[in-house]
C-alpha cells in the first residue's frame, strides 16, 4: 500500500508533537515525586490531568492510524481533509479542556474550560464516524 503524500505530511506533524505528550507525562511524574501538595491533595485535579494525558496519547495514535485509513475511505477531499486534521485536533481539545479546567492548583470544580474537552470529543466523534462511514463504502 502506498501512502499518499497527504498522510505523510499529517502523520509528520503528529509525530513531531509527541514530544508535548512526553513533556506532560515528566510534568505528572515531576507533581508526585515531589509530593506537591496542590496536586496529591486535590483529587479532581489528579483525575483530570491525568485524563488529559491518557486522551491525549490515546487519541494521537488512534489519529496516526486514521491517517492511512483516509487514503482508502471513499470520501469527498473535504471530508477525508476533515478527518486528516480533526483527529489530531480532538486529541488537543480533549487535553487541553481537562488540563485547563482545573488550572488553578486550588480548583474544587471544573472551569470554563471544560468546554473544549467536550469540543473535542464531538469533533472526534463526527471523524470517526465519517471515516468509518468511509471505509464501508469503499468496500
Amino acid at each position: 500500500m502506498e501512502i499518499s503524500r497527504e498522510a505523510k505530511i499529517v502523520s509528520g506533524i503528529v509525530l513531531i508533537i509527541v514530544p508535548t505528550i512526553e513533556y506532560g507525562g515528566v510534568f505528572l511524574l515531576s507533581l508526585l515525586r515531589h509530593g506537591d501538595a496542590t496536586y496529591m491533595q486535590n483529587v479532581l485535579r489528579q483525575s483530570l490531568m491525568r485524563a488529559g494525558h491518557a486522551h491525549a496519547g490515546v487519541i494521537i495514535i488512534l489519529s496516526l492510524i486514521c491517517q492511512l485509513f483516509a487514503d482508502v475511505a471513499r470520501l469527498p477531499p473535504g471530508l477525508i481533509w476533515l478527518v486528516r486534521v480533526g483527529m489530531p485536533a480532538s486529541a488537543v481539545l480533549l487535553s487541553a479542556g481537562f488540563f485547563l479546567s482545573v488550572t488553578p492548583s486550588e480548583a474544587i470544580s471544573v472551569g470554563p474550560f471544560i468546554a473544549l474537552a467536550y469540543a473535542g470529543a464531538i469533533l472526534l466523534g463526527v471523524c470517526v464516524l465519517v471515516l468509518g462511514i468511509g471505509l464501508l463504502r469503499a468496500r
